[in-house]
C-alpha cells in the first residue's frame, strides 16, 4: 500500500492536508489503495489499459474503449449538494438537490470501495487563464478514464495552480438511493462549496469533462467571468470569433479552419480583456465523419494517445464512423496540439464576431441574420435548434430543442445572470452578433433541403470579416432580425426562406408555430429573464 510516484509533477500529500477536504481524500486514498499512480503519462496508460483489457488499439494508434449501458451523460442521476451557500444561488428548476449528509455518506462510501485498488490519478489544470484557474485532481480506476481526462483538461508544466477541485470517478460503485439519496446506483454528485465532484456507476468520460464545466459555471460569474458553452477561433489580424450551438449545428466543424487558430472547441470563459479555454482538449462527435469534410479532426482520431469512446473497429482494426450500433454519440477525446492550427496558450482578444448555430428542421430561420444585443439575450436565453424526431418510420415532424445558454445541463445558476453578463459583454466589446442556420431550406425536414456546407462557410467568412457590416439589411418579420440582401457568392434568393418554399402561406403558419414555440419557452424565465431581454 502506498503511493507511487511516477513523475516530478507529483504533488506533496502535505499539501492536500492543508486543503481541508481536498487532503482528506487525498490522504485516505494514498493509505488505503493498492497502488496510486500519479500523472502517467500516455504510453503508460495505453499499455495499462491494453494489459488490463480496458480497450483495443486502433490501427495508427488511437484506443478504441466502450462505456457500457451508459452512452452518455445520464442527466437524472446529476446531483448538486444544496446547503446554506447553494440554496438560494442554484437554478433549482434544472438541478436536482442532494442533502449534505447524504453527500457525506456517499463520499465515505466511495473511499471505502476504493480502498485495495489499482488507482491512476492525474494533476490537471481547468482554465487558461493564470487569474481564473482550477486545479484538478482527478482520482480514476481504470487508465483509460484517466488517459481521457488528461487529453481533455490542460496539463502543467509544473504543479497544478488554482483553486482545488477533487474528482473521485469510480464506474463500478453503485450507489444506494435510500442512503445516499440518488435516483439509482448511477450518480454524479457535485459539492459546489467545497469543489468536490463524486462520480459511479457509469463509464461514459463525458461526465468527468463536464463536471468540471458544470463547477466553473457556478463559480465564474462571481469573478465577473462569462462561461460559455462554446469553439471560439482566431484570425490573421487577432480577431477572436466564438461559435455557440447545440449538438449537431456544426460548432466544432465551422470553428475548425486552417485560417483561424483554434482556441478551443467546447468551453470557454470571457472576461474583461479577452476569452481563454478552460480545457487543453477536444471531444470531438465522429458519427459520419470524414476526411474530406472535416480533415483536421478525422487525422486527430487516428492519432496516438487519442481516446476513442464507443467506435466499432473492423477488422483491419480501422475506426468505422457510420455505424451507430453502440450510440450515434461515438466521440474522440484528443489534445489540442494534436490539430495543426492551434492558437497559443489558449486565449484570445475581446472577441469581435459572436455567432449563434441553429439547425432549424422547420425551414424558417434565415441562413444568416445579424442581432442587436437584445436580440443576442433572447436568442442566448432561448438556445434553440430543432432536431428530426426519433427514428421511427412515417415520422417527420420537427422537435424544438431550447437549451438555455446554448448548455443548460451545465448551467447550475439561473440563466437570467448569463444573460446579464453576456449583454454587458456585448455593450462593452461592441461585437458583432449573428444568427446562422445550418438547417432546413424551401421547406421544413421531408420537404426541403438542408442548407449545404458551401453556403455555410460562405456566409461565415462574410460576417467574420466585416463584409457584412454595410451591407443593405431587410428586416425579417419573425424575430426583426436584419438579414442582408445580397453575399457575394450565394444566390440572393438563398438569403430568404420564405421565397424558398413553394407555398409561401404554408411558411407563413410554420413561421408562426416556431415563434410561439419561442414565446412558451421564454415564459419559464420571466420574471428574472425580464432584465436580460
Amino acid at each position: 500500500m502506498g503511493l507511487e510516484q511516477t513523475n516530478h509533477l507529483t504533488t506533496p500529500i502535505a499539501r492536500f492536508f492543508a486543503d481541508g477536504v481536498h487532503g482528506t481524500i487525498a490522504g485516505y486514498l494514498a493509505r488505503t489503495a493498492k497502488s496510486l499512480h500519479w500523472d502517467e503519462l500516455p504510453p503508460t496508460l495505453v499499455s495499462t489499459a491494453l494489459q488490463n483489457g480496458e480497450g483495443r488499439l486502433a490501427r495508427g494508434g488511437a484506443l478504441a474503449v466502450t462505456t457500457g449501458i451508459y452512452t452518455g451523460r445520464s442527466v437524472k442521476d446529476k446531483f448538486i449538494v444544496r446547503d446554506a451557500a447553494t440554496g438560494p444561488k442554484v437554478w433549482w428548476d434544472n438541478n436536482q438537490g442532494l442533502d449534505p449528509a447524504q453527500f457525506e455518506l456517499l463520499l465515505a462510501d466511495m473511499l471505502a470501495h476504493a480502498e485495495g485498488r489499482v488507482l491512476h490519478a492525474q494533476h490537471l489544470e481547468a482554465g487558461a487563464d493564470p487569474a481564473h484557474k482550477l486545479a484538478v485532481d482527478v482520482y480514476c480506476e481504470t487508465a483509460w478514464h484517466a488517459l481521457f481526462i488528461r487529453n481533455l483538461l490542460i496539463r502543467p508544466e509544473g504543479p497544478a495552480a488554482g483553486l482545488p477541485v477533487t474528482i473521485l470517478h469510480l464506474p463500478s460503485f453503485s450507489a444506494n438511493p435510500a442512503r445516499h439519496g440518488t435516483r439509482t446506483g448511477t450518480v454524479i454528485a457535485l459539492d459546489m462549496e467545497r469543489r468536490v465532484v463524486l462520480i459511479g456507476g457509469t463509464a461514459y468520460a463525458g461526465e468527468i469533462k463536464k463536471s468540471v464545466f458544470s463547477l466553473f459555471n457556478y463559480l465564474a460569474p462571481a469573478a465577473g467571468v462569462l462561461p460559455m458553452h462554446c469553439s471560439a477561433n482566431i484570425g490573421r489580424n487577432g480577431d477572436t470569433a466564438l461559435f455557440f450551438g447545440l449538438s449537431g449545428t456544426g460548432k466544432t466543424t465551422l470553428s475548425n479552419d486552417p485560417e483561424r487558430p483554434l482556441i478551443g472547441d467546447d468551453e470557454h470563459g470571457w472576461t474583461e480583456t479577452g476569452v481563454f479555454n478552460l480545457e487543453g482538449g477536444c471531444y470531438a462527435k465522429t458519427v459520419k465523419l470524414s476526411a474530406s469534410a472535416e480533415p483536421e479532426i478525422f487525422a486527430a482520431t487516428q492519432q496516438f494517445g487519442t481516446v476513442l469512446e464507443n467506435l466499432n473497429l473492423d477488422d483491419r482494426l480501422m475506426p468505422l464512423y457510420d455505424d451507430i450500433s453502440l450510440t450515434e454519440n461515438t466521440r474522440a477525446a484528443y489534445p489540442l496540439e494534436t490539430l495543426p492550427v492551434v492558437a497559443p496558450g489558449g486565449v484570445g482578444g475581446i472577441p469581435k464576431t459572436v455567432v449563434f448555430l441553429t439547425a432549424d428542421a422547420f425551414g424558417v430561420l434565415p441562413p444568416i441574420a445579424r442581432l442587436t444585443p437584445e436580440q443576442a439575450a433572447y436568442h442566448f436565453l432561448s438556445g434553440y435548434t430543432a432536431k428530426v424526431a426519433g427514428t421511427e418510420r412515417g415520422v417527420t415532424e420537427p422537435v424544438a430543442t431550447f437549451s438555455a445558454c446554448f448548455g443548460a445541463p451545465f448551467m447550475p445558476l439561473h440563466p437570467s445572470i448569463y444573460g446579464r453578463l453576456l449583454e454587458a459583454r456585448l455593450e462593452a466589446s461592441g461585437a458583432r452578433v449573428y444568427l446562422i442556420n445550418t438547417g432546413w431550406t424551401g421547406g421544413g425536414y421531408g420537404v426541403g433541403k438542408r442548407i449545404d456546407i458551401a453556403t455555410t462557410r460562405r456566409l461565415l467568412a462574410a460576417a467574420l470579416s466585416g463584409e457584412l457590416d454595410g451591407a443593405q439589411m431587410r428586416i425579417e418579420p419573425l424575430f426583426g432580425m436584419a438579414v442582408p440582401l445580397r453575399v457575394e457568392g450565394v444566390a440572393p434568393q438563398a438569403l430568404d426562406p420564405r421565397a424558398n418554399w413553394a407555398d409561401a402561406a404554408a411558411y407563413d403558419l410554420m413561421a408562426e408555430k416556431l415563434k410561439a414555440m419561442f414565446a412558451e419557452n421564454f415564459r419559464k424565465f420571466e420574471p428574472a429573464a425580464t432584465a436580460a431581454q
